[in-house]
């Protein structure tokens, strides 16, 4: 089997595009080569499963070279498909999907939001960091025939699943769901469920508890 074509844990996953944020910053400091050990100790990790993420990528270390900085790079955005975007639609264009409209690095990391779809008058027809902003009943249409694949749901909760109904007809194939909705979708369908409530949930907790001591 291909490196290339091997599955990856989730935590992999998460570690992978942190691997890329400290590689890039060696690319530039005019490193070429990096050990596995060294990139270990800068994220406290076993060296053996820095060696396994990578192994993942289709990126091998040589002996007591280590690995090669620009190739490694191209492998992981190669591996997480950062080397030719997907195209995306975003519905809900309130204050969350405003901020996401407007930030750069989806780019880098592979995603481009063509546009976004609302169904307040007042942003219809509207563009927010010069992405356009259509009428929800817009939606299947242009994503059905744009063929697009990603979908972000920023919309209030008690429309969430209604809308990722709409996703899956159109054809999107993977749902970045920033809801505190847990949406019922086909087995096929990629959902990220990104729970902002429970994460700060945790901050605070972490918090309290170090204040405490």
């Amino acid at each position: 089997m291909d490196n290339l074509a091997l599955p990856a844990s989730k935590p992999t996953l998460k570690r992978l595009p942190k691997f890329y944020q400290y590689l890039t910053k060696l690319r530039a400091a005019g490193r070429s080569n990096i050990s596995c050990t060294e990139i270990a100790r800068e994220f406290r990790l076993d060296p053996t499963q820095v060696r396994k993420d990578l192994a993942i990528t289709g990126s091998v270390g040589r002996p007591r070279i280590g690995f090669d900085v620009v190739t490694t790079l191209k492998s992981i955005e190669s591996y997480l498909g950062w080397d030719n975007a997907n195209d995306a639609f975003l519905v809900g264009a309130g204050h969350l999907g405003a901020a996401l409209l407007g930030y750069e690095g989806f780019a880098q990391n592979g995603v481009n939001i063509l546009a976004a779809f609302d169904c307040d008058p007042a942003k219809i027809g509207t563009t927010i960091h010069d992405k356009p902003v259509y009428d929800m009943e817009k939606l299947f249409d242009l994503a059905s025939r744009m063929h697009i694949q990603i979908g972000v749901l920023t919309v209030p909760g008690g429309a969430a699943q209604e809308v990722a109904n709409m996703m899956v007809l159109a054809g999107i194939k993977a749902i970045w769901n920033l809801t505190p909705v847990w949406l019922d979708v086909p087995d096929e369908i990629i959902v990220e469920n990104v729970e902002l409530s429970a994460s700060l949930s945790v901050l605070s907790s972490r918090l309290a508890e170090a204040l405490r001591n």
